[in-house]
């Protein structure tokens, strides 16, 4: 069995192309947590595509399993 790494996919207008600071926090679209990093990615591609035509509409994934255990190094998956 695997170890469930959650991954957060979320992302908004930015205040421009290449920041990663949000324009209106309020507004951030949260897509979901997700048990893996594979399902991660196709969630943040499927939101991503979604607006491919907003240049200043960006998503991320966060590896929020680095959060919850710094410590512990893990392979991605």
């Amino acid at each position: 069995m695997n170890k469930q790494l959650l991954h957060l996919v979320l992302g908004g207008k930015v205040i421009s192309p290449d920041s990663t600071e949000f324009v209106d926090t309020d507004k951030v679209d949260v897509v979901g947590v997700y048990p893996n990093y594979q399902t991660a990615l196709d969630a943040w591609r499927d939101a991503a595509f979604a607006t491919i035509d907003d240049a200043e509409t960006r998503y991320f994934i966060v590896h929020l399993h680095r959060l919850l255990e710094p410590e512990e190094k893990l392979p991605e998956q």
